[in-house]
C-alpha cells in the first residue's frame, strides 16, 4: 500500500470520530449541571498529567515538585498572569533548590 494513502487514511480514522461528535453535539441542549460537568473535563484531564510528574521532579527530593505546584496553583488561584506564575515559580525553586543543601529534610 502506498505510504501517502496510509497516511491519509490514517488521519481520516483519527478525524472523523471527533468531528461527528462535534456536530452533533452543538445541536443538543444540556442540563447546567451536565453542562458544568462537560467544561471540567480539560481541567481534570490536565491535572491527572500534572500530578504524576509534581511527584517526580527529583527523586532525592520529591517535596520541591510539591512547593512548586503549591507556588503555582496558589498564583493562579489569585488570577496572577501566566507568565507571571512561571517565572516566579521559577524563582522560588530556584531559591529553595539554594536552601536545600543547607537544610536537609
Amino acid at each position: 500500500m502506498d505510504i501517502n494513502l496510509m497516511i491519509i487514511l490514517c488521519a481520516l480514522v483519527t478525524f472523523i470520530p471527533m468531528v461527528i461528535p462535534a456536530i452533533f453535539v452543538e445541536r443538543l441542549n444540556f442540563s447546567t449541571k451536565v453542562e458544568k460537568f462537560l467544561n471540567l473535563i480539560p481541567y481534570t484531564a490536565l491535572a491527572a498529567l500534572i500530578c504524576p510528574g509534581v511527584l517526580t521532579v527529583d527523586p532525592n527530593l520529591w517535596y520541591i515538585g510539591l512547593i512548586g505546584a503549591i507556588i503555582a496553583g496558589g498564583l493562579a488561584w489569585k488570577k496572577v498572569h501566566l507568565g507571571a506564575i512561571v517565572i516566579l515559580t521559577v524563582i522560588v525553586l530556584i531559591a529553595v533548590y539554594s536552601i536545600v543543601p543547607m537544610f536537609p529534610i
